[in-house]
């Protein structure tokens, strides 16, 4: 069959026509039982593109390391190509130019860029960097009259800018510019400038400022240190030493007889914290403790306990316990409010639910409506024979995330699968096929410029409703696109549909390599899910490849335990990855006696880490995972977890969730009589 032909007049129309050339091909394997075929439509396989197309699209690539490179003369010479042959992603090329031009570019050429474009993801993306362009020359009139037009809105240097302008028009934006500002990683002009303005309106107070120093200072965030301590004109020669040497300013060099020097102090006590908070906490009680106030004294304290709850150490509740919470009028992050609930969990006292509850309650409104927050808070309330505990259950209970399953199951009534969507209408799945954005996102990803095709699929997803949403989610399946699959299926709030967003896409060989070494297939296929969305050809940053995200290191070493043929080629290799990968999770999960939650964090982190995170009382699973020091293995941990539960009811064919026997047994200290560890693991 052949798709539906489309109209061929005007530019639109040509686009949409060439378009039809590149899209993917379909596979037979789809994560829905709604067959591409109901919907009348099949998509053209890149294998029967013309050689002059294919040649385009080469264009295409060299066109983006032209851009890469800064190449301005060999990326306009292949934009004129593409743009004159009607390449139904020339729009990119012409990005990419104009880009590189902004600098000495003028409103009007980005005007009839926008007119070039209209409504496609680059026109929305030359915006932001033109808004941002805009702000760094202080054309406010032209950056008033564009930034209505900016549809993502999702840049925080932008909205820094914005917030300006309405200061400007005499709007109190101060709660608006703080959340900005404080949410700020590193140094930037745009929030920079209004917090400027808003400290010479006297708006934002000196305080403010000092308190975005310390807390860049303490994550070691030079820019943003420097930023704040230039706000305030203050010399930031002694940063550097701060930073690096902590100790030594301390001993060398630290006063708290002025306020700049109480504040430098309390950088380096940070600091000092962030790399060993034993001696930080030595040094505080000896000296500095005395001569500093009691904000500082609790905001050390504070800062100090963080650092040590971060490296799990049994005297980080007794340290957030004198830093103080409700006695002292000190300005807690919700990070060190969560720290401190953390630190809590490890306790075995009586009174550490309290101290809980003091720290949710203390957080921000945002951060207390976090599932992870409610269901902690509900735990405390049914520990201390507080009422509200049920009602906060049941406000996560029907969550589909690992503390919604445990809300649930700790109600007495486990998690329902959710009915499934009535099945999408051939005009649906048509409306899908044929969308632009859609569409030019789907050939940009295989033609391997994924990063392009993500943000353009994004895009095209802006106030799409629950059945356009299935829809998308459908094409992208059909298409073997399962990052965009499940990320577009996850987007639906009413209609949902669980095969789609949990598909299990090369299941037979998912299936025959877990049997192979005896590991669940359910808890492979959520390992899988959360490493590389079922994206065959996915490579992390630190060299991980394929399926399971396997390092070349660990695929040689298995490969050898194995017994396995393997050169180093082969690794991205959908059977070999599998293979490799599933027999080193048995590894790692026989290292940890079959714990599922250990292994999850061995794979992620290495084994050596929850090797030490295990150490300490002994917890159940939820608060072991929810204190393990990494964000990204925190969330991992969790998430396959959860995963695997739903893979387990969906491939059982079970319409209830159980997560909780996954959460077994506890965790704590290696048994005496367990086996020896197995160091080899790397």
């Amino acid at each position: 069959m052949t798709r539906p032909t489309l109209s061929r007049r005007g530019p639109a129309g040509a686009i949409l026509a060439l378009l039809a050339a590149v899209s993917l091909p379909l596979l037979p394997q789809s994560c829905s039982a709604q067959s591409v075929d109901a919907a009348g439509i099949v998509e053209t396989s890149l294998s029967t593109r013309t050689a002059p197309m294919r040649q385009l699209d080469e264009r295409l690539a060299q066109a983006r390391e032209a851009w890469r490179k800064r190449d301005r003369a060999r990326l306009r010479a292949h934009r004129d190509v593409l743009v004159e042959a009607g390449h139904p992603l020339a729009m990119w090329a012409d990005y990419w130019d104009l880009n590189l031009r902004l600098a000495e570019a003028a409103q009007p050429e980005l005007e009839a860029f926008y007119a070039r474009w209209p409504g496609s993801y680059v026109e929305d993306r030359l915006r932001n960097d033109w808004l941002l362009e805009l702000g760094r020359r202080r054309d406010w009139r032209n950056f008033a009259v564009d930034h209505p037009r900016f549809r993502m809105n999702d840049d925080r240097e932008v909205s820094c800018y914005a917030l300006l302008l309405r200061h400007q028009a005499g709007e109190d934006v101060r709660a608006a510019a703080r959340s900005a500002w404080f949410a700020q990683r590193d140094g930037g002009d745009g929030c920079t400038l209004l917090v400027a303005a808003l400290l010479e309106a006297r708006q934002f107070s000196p305080a403010d400022v000092w308190l975005k120093a310390r807390q860049a200072a303490e994550a070691k965030r030079t820019a943003a240190a420097r930023q704040a301590l230039s706000l305030l004109d203050q010399d930031s020669s002694a940063l550097g030493e701060i930073l690096e040497q902590p100790q030594r300013f301390l001993a060398r060099r630290a006063d708290v007889g002025t306020r700049p020097g109480l504040e430098l102090t309390l950088m380096a006590l940070a600091r000092l914290a962030a790399t060993d908070p034993a001696l930080a906490a030595t040094e505080l009680q000896a000296r500095w403790q005395a001569q500093l106030p009691a904000e500082a004294q609790s905001w050390a304290w504070g800062a100090v306990a963080r650092q040590a709850a971060m490296k799990l150490m049994p005297e980080a509740d007794g340290w957030f316990r004198r830093a103080g919470l409700a006695e002292r009028e000190v300005e807690w992050n919700d990070d060190a409010l969560a720290w401190r609930v953390r630190a809590a969990l490890r306790s075995e006292d009586a009174g550490r639910w309290s101290r809980i509850l003091e720290a949710i309650d203390a957080m921000s409104r945002t951060a207390q409506a976090d599932d992870a927050w409610i269901y902690w808070k509900a735990r405390a309330l049914q520990a201390t024979a507080q009422p509200g505990a049920a009602a906060l259950l049941e406000r996560i209970a029907g969550q589909y995330s690992f503390y919604g399953k445990l809300a649930a199951e700790d109600l007495g009534r486990p998690q329902q699968l959710p009915a499934r969507p009535a099945p999408l209408s051939a005009a649906e799945r048509a409306q899908a096929v044929r969308h632009p954005g859609l569409d030019r996102a789907l050939a940009m990803i295989g033609l391997g410029l994924r990063s392009e095709g993500v943000r353009e699929w994004n895009f095209s997803l802006r106030d799409m409703s629950d059945r356009q949403l299935l829809a998308a989610a459908q094409h992208a399946c059909d298409n073997a696109v399962w990052d965009r699959c499940i990320n577009t299926s996850e987007r639906t709030r009413q209609e949902v549909d669980m095969a789609q967003r949990f598909p299990t896409p090369f299941r037979e060989d998912v299936l025959a390599a877990a049997r192979e070494v005896g590991v669940d297939p359910a808890y492979v296929y959520g390992l899988i899910r959360q490493e590389s969305r079922f994206v065959t050809d996915a490579r992390s940053g630190a060299g991980a490849s394929g399926l399971m995200q396997v390092m070349p290191a660990t695929a040689r070493w298995t490969a050898r335990r194995l017994g396995m043929p393997y050169t180093d080629a082969q690794i991205a290799d959908k059977s070999t990855n599998l293979k490799l990968g599933t027999g080193y999770l048995k590894l790692v999960l026989d290292d940890f006696g079959g714990s599922q939650a250990l292994a999850a964090a061995g794979y992620n982190a290495g084994p050596n880490r929850p090797r030490r995170w295990r150490e300490g009382p002994v917890m159940e699973v939820a608060a072991w995972a929810e204190n393990i020091p990494f964000t990204e293995t925190r969330d991992y941990v969790k998430k396959v977890l959860s995963n695997a539960s739903y893979y387990g009811a969906l491939m059982a064919g079970r319409a209830q969730v159980t997560l909780k026997p996954r959460l077994q047994p506890a965790i704590g200290p290696r048994p005496t009589e367990a086996p020896a560890e197995n160091r080899q693991l790397p």
